[in-house]
């Protein structure tokens, strides 16, 4: 898709065979163009890498384009360091490290490919960034409690809601892994329920349920008639008219969408994202005397590192602290 001024405006799916070219790897020759789209089809698995890796890469070429720069090979290391500059005034630091990447993972790939000589975001530094706790906003457990029970589960969506906010709190399922489980991924094993959750780099991890989060699939399942799909998908959009679901998948903005609903029906102030309830139900576990170890295993996290960022409990502490100012 192109605008009036001939620049092109990135469309981006899950599928690398709907990237639009960026100009300058367009008019780069069939070889160029080939291994462009190979890196996203052969490279980047993960769809929200790629949408995010193609989004940084389109910004950055069309951004050279409108500079006046005609040919792929004439960009150089000052172009790459003077667009990293400006995303940081506008972007996190964590985002701007990851559009980094993206820049420096393509022209490596296109190196490799003979398609450049040198690389040149490679000589280019990011800005430091070093976080010890996460910035995903978390709920209280009396909170998190309190929105499930608002839930009308008497309606097809609210089960549902109800059923994959529950997921992702006792099990610390991503969300993206929750809507990408089918109906067969819950099943039953030594007489309890358990699901198959599908993570990131395509590592399957497999939980037993919480005596609650059981109970909600099994209403979730039995009120909708799902339990005789197990290939359908266990999360499903809502049929406008109907109030009924339909058979295509809930996609992360429509969950995210959902969540910040159900918050204001609760009356939860805070900002909450589809992430909070994985760092909610972290939080709570380490709590109630979990060790960081086994939450990093039921996290699925490769380093506990990782799960520290989810571990919110000295904020509870620094609120105790701040009420000993007495003036």
């Amino acid at each position: 898709m192109a605008d009036g001024s001939g620049a092109v405006i990135p469309l981006i799916s899950r599928s690398p065979s709907d990237l639009i070219l960026p100009v300058l790897v367009s008019s780069a020759g069939e070889r160029a163009r080939l291994r462009f789209l190979e890196f996203f089809a052969a490279q980047i698995r993960n769809p929200n890498t790629r949408r995010a890796y193609a989004r940084a890469v389109s910004g950055f070429l069309a951004w050279c384009a409108d500079l006046g720069v005609t040919e792929l090979d004439k960009v150089t290391s000052l172009h790459v360091a003077t667009w990293i500059e400006l995303q940081g005034r506008t972007l996190s630091v964590p985002s701007v490290k990851q559009a980094l990447a993206a820049l420096r993972h393509l022209f490596d790939w296109l190196v490799t490919g003979q398609v450049l000589a040198l690389n040149p975001a490679a000589s280019v530094r990011g800005p430091a960034h070093s976080a010890r706790v996460g910035k995903t906003p978390v709920l209280e457990a009396a909170e998190a409690r309190a929105l499930l029970d608002t839930i009308d589960a008497t309606t097809p969506a609210g089960l549902r809601d109800r059923a994959l906010i529950a997921l992702m709190v006792f099990s610390f399922a991503r969300i993206g892994a929750a809507l990408a489980m089918r109906v067969g991924d819950v099943f039953v094993q030594n007489r309890r329920l358990w699901v198959r959750l599908r993570e990131k780099g395509g590592r399957q991890h497999v939980m037993p349920c919480h005596h609650t989060l059981e109970d909600y699939l099994h209403a979730y399942l039995d009120g909708t008639g799902l339990a005789g799909e197990p290939k359908g998908w266990l999360f499903r959009t809502i049929r406008r008219g109907t109030g009924q679901l339909s058979e295509r998948q809930l996609e992360q903005s429509d969950a995210h969408a959902m969540v910040r609903r159900r918050a204001r029906a609760a009356g939860i102030a805070t900002a909450i994202g589809n992430h909070t309830f994985r760092a909610t139900g972290v939080t709570a576990y380490l709590k109630n005397g979990g060790t960081l170890e086994n939450a990093a295993a039921m996290a699925n996290h490769a380093s506990t590192r990782t799960t520290q960022l989810y571990d919110r409990r000295r904020e509870d502490i620094s609120l105790d602290e701040v009420e000993r100012i007495r003036v």
